[in-house]
């Protein structure tokens, strides 16, 4: 197995830590929000017997950004998502499928 060397100023690892540690901090808070979408999806699809779309697609763009950020923190990724850039837009992911199932 390989060990990659990096060539890289200790300070510039410590302001990367920093920007990391306040992704996670992010990621959690953001969490929260995703368990909350979900289970108003649901109650309202329960209800109204019908997805919401505006949340559908603001879930859509929300995972996008939790996929970004997680992407960062753990090194695979250097461009910095939300708060240090701009939230995605829904040009930037994926398109929801059309249909969804319960199987």
């Amino acid at each position: 197995m390989a060990v990659m060397e990096i060539d890289v100023e200790r300070m510039d690892i410590l302001k990367r830590l920093l920007v990391t540690i306040v992704c996670l901090l992010v990621f959690e808070l953001v969490r929260i929000l995703v368990q909350a979408t979900v289970l108003f999806q649901f109650l309202y699809m329960l209800i109204a017997r019908k997805q919401s779309e505006p949340l559908r697609k603001f879930s859509n763009r929300l995972s996008w950004f939790v996929y970004k950020l997680l992407r960062y923190s753990t090194l695979n990724e250097n461009g910095k998502p939300f708060p240090f850039s701009e939230f995605p837009k829904a040009g930037d992911c994926d398109r929801p499928s059309n249909t969804i199932t319960f199987e």
